[in-house]
């Protein structure tokens, strides 16, 4: 067998925010963008590898979008949380349809519609094959889903995070509008903190680094290219301890 399908990690969790489930710069969910989710999700499957996937809202509810608009803050942040839980269904349906064996887990109970987060009950999931899905967050307000992806990570003992975005890697400033911005091929978490590199929230990234795992950042709208980060192909940006791109 070529080494190239060899998976360099062999457990991991995957981020998505909201937007990967709706056309660029739209809202709502769009069928032909969650099954080009679940499709690049089933390729690092089929290697065999251990896959949690922690999801967004942000494409049907932004809690802090509410709480600017009056509502108060923990009370946005549940209805943020609940917003995750409608992406994760639509993610199982959607990888279910390609044949995979799939579990949703909720970090706030709804036995109607997924199970409730128990630490030994996903990780027995992933011990079974199966791909499981966390919504709802922590389960608490005021924390983000990059910080809820960091916690599983290391609860389930992820060897590496892989944050997917709209973007290529991490940038200096916004490539989208800054075209003087350069891309970071790697950094510490000292350097995302200290730049203020708006990449994940600073206790997401905290957490990380107290638990030694490495986080890849890279654009998810690139086909195979979750692929090839559970690969450990040079793509995107990788935050670890060590670093060697200091500019």
């Amino acid at each position: 067998m070529s080494t190239t399908l060899q998976p360099r990690y062999r457990r991991v969790l995957l981020k998505l925010s909201g937007e990967a489930f709706s056309v660029p710069g739209g809202e709502g969910l769009d069928s032909s963008q969650v099954a080009f989710v679940a499709q690049e999700s089933s390729r690092a499957a089929s290697l065999g590898v251990q896959l949690s996937i922690v999801v967004g809202g942000g494409n049907v509810v932004r809690g802090t979008v509410l709480s600017r608009m009056g509502v108060d803050r923990a009370t946005a942040d549940y209805m943020g949380m609940l917003a995750t839980v409608i992406n994760g269904m639509a993610l199982q349906d959607a990888l279910e349809r390609l044949g995979l064996e799939t579990r949703l887990l909720t970090a706030i109970e709804m036995r109607a519609v997924a199970e409730p987060f128990i630490r030994r009950r996903a990780l027995r999931h992933l011990e079974k094959g199966r791909i499981v899905i966390l919504a709802a967050g922590t389960g608490n307000p005021y924390f983000t889903t990059d910080t809820a992806a960091a916690l599983r990570a290391a609860e389930l003992g992820a060897e590496v995070l892989l944050k997917a975005t709209q973007v290529d890697g991490v940038y200096s400033g916004d490539p989208l509008q800054d075209p003087a911005a350069r891309r970071y091929d790697r950094l510490t978490y000292v350097e995302v903190i200290n730049r203020h590199l708006r990449v994940m929230d600073a206790t997401a990234v905290t957490l990380c680094w107290e638990n030694h795992l490495p986080i890849v950042v890279f654009k998810l709208r690139e086909p195979g290219n979750i692929l090839r980060a559970i690969q450990g192909e040079p793509i995107g940006t990788v935050i670890a301890e060590q670093s060697h791109d200091t500019g």
